[in-house]
């Protein structure tokens, strides 16, 4: 007796797709299928790289850079106090180190008294000046009264009714009169010459007041120069030792500016095509490499860097190489309220987005040459039909 055969439930019987046949067709489709897919991917992919290909700017021969200034004294004497740290931040204004002042504070001194006896002066002279009119005015009637007294003795001498002796006294007095009248002329031109030709001119218009006022100016700007502050913010390094001596114009410190960075990047000449001022560019520093800087494109160099060098490339030589040369393009660094702490000197990379896209008609041409065909052979058939 056969015992008939159970089917399980969940199982499915053969159909079509499972046969051999229906599975060489589906090998066959999924060959076709990538066979023509794979190519046109890369295709599409080729051509996005080569339209996007030259937007793109990128080096990383760029090193970030900052103000930096020697500080120097604009008088000498030894520093008495230092009054920062080594690569201490530093405000604009703020006290770094002071000069000795005391020769300083004693030629201000000086300066004043001198400029109070300029002050005097002035007014003596004034004074002096009133009083020289009034004896001038008193000389000249004692020389009226001493013509009439000469004209007088004349008078009386030639009628015999006084002595020879009396006439050449009154003819003496009038000489007399005469000479003090000039001599006290002279003294109130004296006098007026101090006072720049006008009795009534104010003390600031006389030269003698504005030179002492301007010695008294010049010892307060000295000892205001003993204490030496910062001209903008940044950071100090290299800080001398107190005692020393400082000369004007000699370097004491070094400031570098630590808000204000731009970066120097080297291209090459043949990446300037399409770099404009005022382009986008993503700054990448070495120090944080998980963050990115924006930055602008500020200006171009307007010569390579060998045109600046001490000694410039000579190129008339027989054993000249041509070398692509490199321009330098200044990027302006925008201002970060982040932690990231940037510093003068540190490498970077950059990318700037020049925005440009090659044109399709260029790729096209580009193809076709690949292939052998020309444009002509192109252009050929076209023509033939008009």
């Amino acid at each position: 007796m056969s015992t008939p055969k159970i089917t399980p439930k969940n199982q499915e019987t053969p159909d079509e797709f499972s046969t051999p046949h229906s599975l060489a067709r589906k090998k066959h489709f999924k060959r076709r299928f990538f066979l023509i897919l794979g190519p046109l991917a890369v295709a599409v992919v080729s051509a996005y790289m080569y339209l996007t290909g030259g937007r793109f700017i990128e080096t990383d021969n760029a090193y970030l850079q900052a103000d930096k200034v020697a500080i120097s004294a604009e008088i000498s004497g030894p520093i008495v106090a230092l009054l920062v740290a080594e690569n201490d931040h530093v405000e604009q204004g703020t006290p770094l180190f002071k000069i000795d002042d005391r020769s300083y504070v004693i030629a201000l001194e000086q300066a004043k008294a001198s400029f109070q006896g300029a002050l005097a002066e002035i007014r003596m002279q004034k004074g002096s000046y009133r009083q020289k009119t009034n004896e001038l005015g008193l000389a000249q009637s004692n020389i009226d009264f001493a013509r009439k007294e000469f004209v007088r003795q004349s008078t009386l001498e030639s009628s015999q009714a006084v002595a020879r002796a009396r006439l050449d006294d009154a003819e003496h007095s009038l000489q007399v009169s005469q000479f003090r009248f000039a001599i006290i002329k002279n003294e109130m031109e004296q006098i007026l010459a101090g006072l720049e030709g006008d009795p009534e001119i104010s003390a600031d218009q006389v030269a003698s007041y504005r030179l002492a006022k301007a010695v008294v100016e010049k010892a307060a700007l000295d000892l205001e120069r003993t204490t030496i502050v910062a001209p903008f913010s940044g950071r100090v390094s290299k800080i001398p030792q107190p005692g020393k001596h400082v000369a004007p114009g000699t370097p004491v410190m070094s400031l570098i500016a630590d808000r204000s960075f731009w970066i120097e990047a080297n291209l090459k000449e043949t990446e300037l095509t399409h770099v404009h001022p005022g382009q986008k560019v993503d700054i990448n520093v070495d120090t944080y490499p998980d963050h990115t800087f924006a930055g602008t494109v500020q200006s171009i160099s307007p010569g390579t860097g060998s045109e600046f060098s001490i000694i410039p490339a000579q190129n008339a030589t027989g054993n000249w190489v041509k070398v692509v040369q490199r321009i330098p393009v200044r990027i302006r660094v925008e201002e970060q309220n982040g932690e990231q702490v940037l510093r003068s000197g540190m490498s970077t990379q950059i990318s700037i987005d020049t925005t440009y896209q090659r044109p399709l008609p260029f790729l096209v041409g580009k193809v076709l040459a690949a292939v052998g065909i020309t444009r002509e052979a192109v252009a050929a058939p076209q023509g033939a039909r008009h």
